[in-house]
């Protein structure tokens, strides 16, 4: 402080002596020293209390380490214990159920044969393959039989047969979704036969739908053949098509036929895993031959039954049952059935009629064709090139998900129609079976009828097909479908040969134009709805808990119950037949797969989602732990699970025994690794990710004992059932929620 001198000489206006300079300048060295001294001995003591802090910090956490490693064995030794014990209880309860159901299969009697007892399935093809029936509703009864086949076989293979017996068992599914397809066409060709019986009075052509809860068939005959026709809609069905003129005057009829099912999309797959076996699909349309089934041949007729089969009864039906090799080079078994009706005339008379179908060239006799089911006389099948999934136009399966079935455009020539003469029924009879009309054609000129021909036709060219399809109210389409059709040759489908797609999303309708008539299907990205947005699995009860996916796309509730589960979503569209329905975890994921509802993932999903990827084993292990407590904690996601590294996850956790909504200040959130898990000090508000434990928590081995340590004692009474368990674990693991989120 100036001294009374220096300041009275301040006052005076003067200025300061060199030795009053001098004592300022010493007091203000003496003061930054004490300030300094004073910063030092704070600076020391806090590096003291800091070093004193981090020793005890330092101190508690070899503590924690060393009791965790102390029990270390013991917890694991707990937790393998519980998992195998659980295991075993649900492979006992599966080894149980399948052994019922076989008792009960046994016990139907209902006269179905079991899919898995080759004498019996052999003598229901065979038996099937040999009935005349034609007519359209007994063949869809009997389809549907065939169909529900189809499923106990796709469930004998999801159980991982042997083998021998698996490749046995898909020969059988191929035979049997050939036999159904073969059944189809002679149903149609059986109508088609009757067009002029059913015509329109309008249109004067005959147009009819007839269906069940699995198979649409459409059919459109040309009988008018008018140049100015254009279309046709089934609006009952919401199916159509637009033809071009060459077809409009042509002796031609038009199918949709829709499938609820897909028979075709598994050949691509099949193709690429065994190339060589490929000659059982649908594109060859062969006849349907098992080891130790009958070849045809063998059915107790011949070709020299031709003549008896000519025979004619009065008053009653003719049946011929033939089986032969169109131009094409395709296998088709035809029924051909001939109504002659006896009215006033005798047997005569009846041969007359049989001169003049002679005299136009018909032959009646039956030829009857059979493979040749030896496996040691037949030569080697010969090995078809797999095909580049990625080459030119080709769907990616893997990618891509057909949904809502199969949808059969085709175009075939009419059969000729009956005609009246002397109160007798005539109608020319081909052994050609059902025969597809050409088209795009290579001849320059197409000539309708007798009565009608084309002028000008040297500048006809081939205009595509039109189709339109309402969507089909069992698929949920997230996004607008895309259209892709069959190609029989390379066993896949393809994206080329359409043009002009154009989606209403109001009226829920495609519209779209092909080159030619083709199988199609519509298509959605099997990963719309990836990566999740967020997920949470909280317990409503006892052995009860709800499983909450907020995905890209849409949100995605599944209520767990005991073994079953029930999915429950805001939107109705296309899911009515699955909300509200309790399944088994694989029986829903199939479900919502085919609804168009995907939130599971498979060996290829990490290829088309950008994901947040972790060490599989950790995942894999923590959800069977999750499962093990998902009766009385909790769930969720954490941002912080994206800022922890491959070798650790980062969840949110709380206790909850109420089944309401989880309160936002409840969640805790925890650190699990490969070797120990721990509560963190951070929360999800938290303005960075800090590994640090939280105070008063310790180290565990497991993630189940890290919760059990400050469990309540009402949620310790809370112990979950084994297939409970194993249901929450399926799926956790089918959806993968902490990768994919």
């Amino acid at each position: 402080m100036p001294s009374k001198d220096a300041k009275s000489a301040q006052k005076k206006g003067g200025k300061l002596s060199k030795a009053e300079k001098e004592q300022l300048q010493k007091e203000e060295d003496e003061r930054r020293q004490k300030e300094e001294e004073e910063a030092r001995l704070l600076a020391e003591k806090e590096e003291q209390e800091r070093l004193e802090r981090e020793r005890k910090e330092q101190e508690e956490h070899q503590r924690l380490e060393l009791k965790d490693k102390d029990r270390r064995e013991d917890e694991l030794n707990e937790l393998r214990h519980l998992l195998e014990e659980n295991q075993t209880a649900v492979t006992k309860w599966e080894t149980d159920s399948r052994a019922k159901a076989k008792w009960d299969r046994y016990m139907r009697c209902d006269g179905s044969p079991d899919p898995s007892v080759q004498q019996e399935i052999n003598t229901f093809i065979n038996l099937w393959w040999e009935d005349p029936e034609v007519q359209i509703k007994p063949v869809l009864k009997e389809c549907a039989l065939a169909l529900r086949l189809l499923e106990e076989l796709e469930g004998i293979l999801r159980d991982q047969p042997e083998p021998a017996d698996a490749l046995r068992y898909q020969e059988t599914l191929l035979s049997i979704q050939t036999l159904i397809q073969s059944k189809l066409d002679h149903t149609t060709e059986e109508i088609l036969k009757w067009a002029n019986a059913h015509s329109d009075i309008e249109t004067g052509n005959m147009q009819t739908v007839v269906q069940d809860d699995i198979i649409t068939l459409c059919l459109w005959a040309n009988l008018n053949k008018n140049p100015r026709f254009k279309g046709f809609q089934f609006e009952e069905v919401g199916l159509g098509f637009e033809l071009p003129k060459q077809l409009a005057v042509s002796d031609v009829a038009v199918r949709i036929l829709h499938t609820h099912y897909d028979h075709l999309s598994h050949l691509a797959n099949l193709k690429s895993q065994n190339p060589s076996r490929m000659s059982l699909g649908l594109g060859a349309r062969e006849e349907p031959l098992l080891e130790g089934a009958t070849a045809v041949g063998e059915w107790g007729e011949t070709e020299g039954d031709g003549d008896r089969s000519g025979s004619t009864q009065q008053g009653g039906a003719e049946e011929e049952v033939q089986s032969v090799r169109g131009s094409e080079g395709r296998k088709s078994a035809v029924s051909v059935i001939s109504m002659k009706e006896e009215r006033r005339s005798g047997q005569k008379q009846l041969e007359d009629v049989k001169q003049k179908l002679e005299e136009k060239g018909s032959q009646i006799d039956t030829m009857l064709e059979g493979d040749d089911s030896g496996e040691g006389d037949s030569a080697p099948t010969p090995m078809d090139p797999v095909i580049d999934s990625y080459e030119g136009q080709v769907v990616d399966l893997q990618q891509y998900t057909p949904l809502g079935g199969v949808f059969y455009c085709d175009v075939f020539r009419l059969p000729p129609q009956s005609q009246q003469l002397n109160g007798w029924e005539m109608r020319e009879l081909f052994d050609t079976g059902l025969q597809p009309f050409p088209y795009p054609t290579e001849q320059t000129q197409i000539q309708g009828s007798a009565s009608m021909k084309l002028e000008d036709s040297g500048g006809l060219t081939c205009p595509p097909v039109g189709v339109t399809v309402t969507l089909p109210d069992s698929v949920l389409f997230l996004e607008d479908p895309q259209v892709a059709r069959w190609d029989p040759e390379g066993q896949h489908w393809k994206t080329d040969c359409i043009s002009e797609t154009s989606y209403d999303e109001a009226e829920r309708k495609i519209s779209f134009k092909m080159d030619s008539f083709y199988a199609f299907t519509l298509l959605q990205d099997s990963y719309a709805n990836m990566p999740f947005q967020s997920w949470e699995l909280r317990p409503l009860g006892q052995d009860s808990a709800l499983l909450t996916i907020t995905a890209a796309l849409t949100e995605v509730s599944i209520t767990i119950k005991g073994s079953k589960c029930m999915l429950q979503s805001d939107q109705e569209r296309g899911l009515n037949h699955i909300l509200g329905q309790w399944m088994s975890p694989s029986g829903l994921q199939k479900a919502m797969v085919s609804a168009g509802v995907n939130i599971f993932v498979n060996q290829y999903s990490d290829k088309y989602v950008s994901v947040n990827a972790k060490d599989p084993l950790i995942e894999h292990a923590v959800y069977e732990q999750m499962a093990l407590l998902s009766s009385a904690f909790a769930f969720s996601w954490s941002q912080w699970n994206t800022h922890c590294g491959h070798e650790h996850l980062v969840l949110q956790v709380c206790e909850h025994l109420d089944p309401v909504p989880v309160r936002e200040d409840s969640w805790c959130v925890y650190l699990l690794g490969a070797r120990r898990s721990q509560k963190l000090r951070i929360n999800e508000h938290s303005e960075a990710f800090s590994p640090e434990l939280d105070p008063g928590s310790e180290f565990h081995s497991t993630f189940l004992h890290m919760l059990r340590d400050g469990m309540s004692p009402a949620g310790q009474e809370r112990r979950s059932h084994h297939l409970f368990v194993d249901a929450v674990h399926r799926l956790l693991r089918a959806t993968r929620p902490l990768t994919y989120s």
